[in-house]
C-alpha cells in the first residue's frame, strides 16, 4: 500500500516527507495506522549514521496507533485495538527466555540493522528497498508494520497522541526507578539531565514517594518543569563545579539513587560521586562507542552500585499499560513535556529537539 512517511536519504540531512510503498503484514504481523510517534535522539543518531543503519531509511521507534489488519497467525490482537509499538527482541536467546528481553543478545541488529531479521525491508519505492525497520516499526509514517510480539495493547480511553513516548523514553526513565531502583518512600534520588527520559524518571520517583527528588540540568525550561512535576530541589549545572557538594549538603551525605541520562563522562562521574554508602547509580544516557568514565575504586568498595539499564528493565506488555493507567490517573503527566508537530514539520521538530527548545517532540501523522 502507498503511505506517507519521512525518509532520511543522507547522513545529517533533512528528512523528506514522501509517498512510498509499505509491505503487507505477514502471518505474525499487524498493520498499524499510526496516530503519533515520539522523536528522540536515537532517531536522529540513526539518521546520522551512528548505528550503521543503511540509507535511505524511515526512522521512528515510539509509535502509537490503531490496528487495521492482522496476519492470519495473530491471536492476541484484532482490528480496532489501540497499541503502542515497543522494542524488538528475538524471544529465543537466554536473556529473552529469562524474561530480560531488553537485553536480547541480537537486539542491536533488530533495532538498527535496517531490515527484518530475514533481511527483507518494510518499505520500498519503485521496487528499490527503503531501509529502516527501525526497532522493527519505523513509525515516522502514517502506517506501519509491527510484529505481534512487540506490540502492546493499551486502554481505549488513553490518548494515543501522547502514549507513543512510553515505548522507549517513558519506560526507560520510569522503569529505571520503578523496576530497577525500587525505592522506598523517603529514599533520596537525583536525576542528572531532565529531558524526556529524566523527567519520566522524576515522575516515577514521585509516584514511589522519594524525598528529596533533585533535578540537575543546564536548561532553565527543563528545571522549571522538573519542579512542577515533583522535584523538591533543582540545581542549575551551568558553570557549576560543586554539584556533588551541593547534593551532599542537601541530603546530609549523598543520595540513595542517582539516575544519569547525560551520556557525558564528567556528569556520570558526578552522579556516582553524589551517592551515599550502598547507593546505586543507574546510567541511561546513550554514549557513543569509545566514551570512557573513571571514578575512584573506593566508591565501589563502599557498597555503591553502578549499572546500565536498557528500556527500564521492563516487560512492555506489563509495564506500558501500567504507565498508561498512571497517565489517566494524573500521576504521570507525560503530556506536560510534549510538543506536537505535524509530520510535515519533522525537520523543525528535529531542530527544536537538538536545541533544547522542545523537551519531547511528538509527530502527528496525516490521514
Amino acid at each position: 500500500m502507498k503511505i506517507t512517511a519521512a525518509v532520511a536519504r543522507e547522513r545529517f540531512g533533512a528528512f523528506a516527507v514522501e509517498t512510498i510503498d509499505l509491505t503487507d503484514p505477514r502471518d505474525d504481523e499487524l498493520l498499524v495506522e499510526v496516530v503519533a510517534s515520539g522523536m528522540c535522539q536515537t532517531d536522529l543518531h540513526g539518521r546520522d549514521g551512528y548505528y550503521g543503519t543503511p540509507l535511505p531509511a524511515v526512522f521512528g521507534h515510539e509509535g502509537a496507533g490503531i490496528v487495521r489488519a492482522i496476519g492470519k497467525g495473530v491471536t492476541k490482537f484484532r482490528p480496532g485495538d489501540h497499541v503502542v509499538m515497543s522494542y524488538p527482541f528475538c524471544g529465543t536467546c537466554p536473556n529473552c527466555i529469562g524474561e530480560r528481553q531488553s537485553y536480547c543478545l541480537t537486539v542491536q541488529e533488530l533495532k538498527m540493522g535496517g531490515s527484518r531479521a530475514d533481511g527483507s525491508t518494510l518499505h520500498s519505492l519503485d521496487g528499490a528497498p527503503i531501509y529502516g525497520s527501525f526497532f522493527q516499526q519505523s513509525s515516522f509514517g502514517n502506517f506501519s508494520i509491527a510484529n505481534e510480539r512487540f506490540a502492546v495493547k493499551v486502554r481505549d480511553d488513553a490518548p494515543l497522541d501522547i502514549l507513543g513516548p512510553l515505548a522507549c523514553g517513558g519506560q526507560t526513565g520510569a522503569g529505571a526507578v520503578l523496576n530497577v531502583c525500587r525505592p522506598k518512600p523517603g529514599d533520596s534520588l537525583a536525576v542528572f539531565g531532565v529531558g524526556g527520559v529524566g523527567l519520566s524518571a522524576l515522575m516515577a520517583a514521585k509516584i514511589a514517594g522519594c524525598d528529596p527528588i533533585i533535578a540537575v540540568d543546564v536548561r532553565q525550561n527543563r528545571l522549571a518543569l522538573a519542579r512542577e512535576l515533583g522535584a523538591t530541589h533543582v540545581i542549575d549545572h551551568s558553570g557549576r563545579v560543586n554539584v556533588v557538594d551541593d547534593i551532599r549538603k542537601l541530603t546530609g551525605g549523598g543520595v540513595r539513587f542517582a539516575i544519569d541520562t547525560s551520556a557525558i563522562a564528567t556528569v556520570t562521574r558526578e552522579a556516582i560521586e553524589c551517592l551515599m554508602y550502598a547507593g546505586a547509580c543507574i546510567v541511561l544516557g546513550s554514549a557513543r562507542n569509545g566514551t570512557d568514565v573513571s571514578f575512584e575504586m573506593p566508591f565501589l568498595q563502599q557498597g555503591r552500585i553502578v549499572r546500565g539499564v536498557i528500556q527500564g528493565d521492563s516487560v512492555p506488555r506489563e509495564f506500558i499499560p501500567l504507565l498508561a493507567d498512571h497517565i489517566m490517573a494524573g500521576r504521570f503527566p507525560i503530556e506536560r513535556m510534549i510538543t506536537t508537530y505535524d509530520l510535515a514539520d519533522i525537520n523543525q521538530a528535529a531542530e527544536d529537539s537538538v536545541s533544547g527548545a522542545t523537551i519531547k517532540p511528538v509527530l502527528r501523522m496525516p490521514h
